[in-house]
């Protein structure tokens, strides 16, 4: 993707009618791995009743003044009201100050939600590989797996795109992130892949990979930390260390854009290294 986000800022949405799927834990990491990178970032969360994002960085917060340390974070909010133009005025004022601006949408039909999805530059649907959350896109035949039809979700996202084209001339990038594969069973998961392979040529989504089903994701909540806190997560095990490359390769698939400061900050690192002399 060759877009390059210069004044306002770029908004990716996590956004799943089903609950248990990641969403909260991957936005959160997302977030902070944005801010690693120097990006300006923020994120907003839909749920009031869980605030399950907002509280995971509340914690980060006070991690941060517990252990007098200072580590990249993204500026939060939580919705609480139920008023759309209030909804709208939180977005501009909070986009007025970062490069991205992430929403973390609750786990069950809501209009805000909705609201937020047709505007998404990115739109990240986490789902977990079994055919209850392939339910939520598309409907499979129960003796040969092939898709019968598409789900009312799926229906909503592709017109919003398409709505979305027509208005402004936007492609809103959906992507599919494939969360705790490592507990599906072989055979399954080829019928999920084929699946999913069929349903994304129809409706035009990437898959990419996500999240295992680990339990550092859970350890980490209480302080607020993420897998690339490395310096105050004491010594890592080896499926820790892999946990932390599945959050790199899930972050280089979102293939999301550079802001401008971004861009000129590596052409300069990269014109000040030294040339290799032959």
């Amino acid at each position: 993707m060759d877009q390059t986000v210069t004044s306002s800022a770029y908004h990716i949405v996590f956004a799943n009618e089903k609950g248990g799927t990641g969403k909260s834990t991957t936005a959160v990491h997302v977030a902070v791995a944005l801010a690693y990178q120097g990006h300006k970032v923020g994120i907003i969360d839909l749920d009031p009743r869980q605030r399950t994002s907002y509280r995971y960085l509340e914690n980060r917060d006070a991690t941060m003044q517990r252990l007098n340390i200072d580590i990249p974070r993204p500026f939060y909010e939580v919705f609480e009201e139920d008023n759309l133009a209030r909804l709208e005025q939180m977005i501009a004022q909070m986009a007025e100050n970062v490069d991205f601006l992430l929403f973390d949408t609750p786990g069950r039909d809501d209009k805000f939600a909705r609201f937020v999805a047709t505007r998404a530059n990115t739109l990240v649907t986490p789902i977990n590989d079994s055919f209850v959350d392939f339910d939520l896109i598309g409907q499979v035949d129960p003796e040969t797996y092939k898709v019968r039809k598409l789900s009312f979700y799926a229906e909503l996202i592709w017109d919003a795109r398409k709505a979305r084209a027509k208005a402004d001339g936007t492609t809103i990038d959906w992507v599919l992130l494939r969360n705790r594969t490592q507990y599906v069973e072989a055979h399954n998961m080829k019928r999920i892949v084929a699946a999913l392979g069929e349903l994304s040529q129809r409706v035009g989504f990437r898959i990419i990979p996500g999240l295992s089903e680990r339990v550092i994701y859970r350890e980490l909540f209480p302080a607020g930390l993420t897998m690339l806190d490395k310096k105050y997560l004491g010594r890592l095990a080896t499926s820790h260390l892999a946990a932390r490359q599945e959050l790199r390769e899930l972050i280089k698939h979102l293939a999301l854009p550079q802001t401008a400061d971004q861009i000129a900050a590596d052409t300069a690192a990269t014109r000040s290294k030294p040339k290799l002399v032959a």
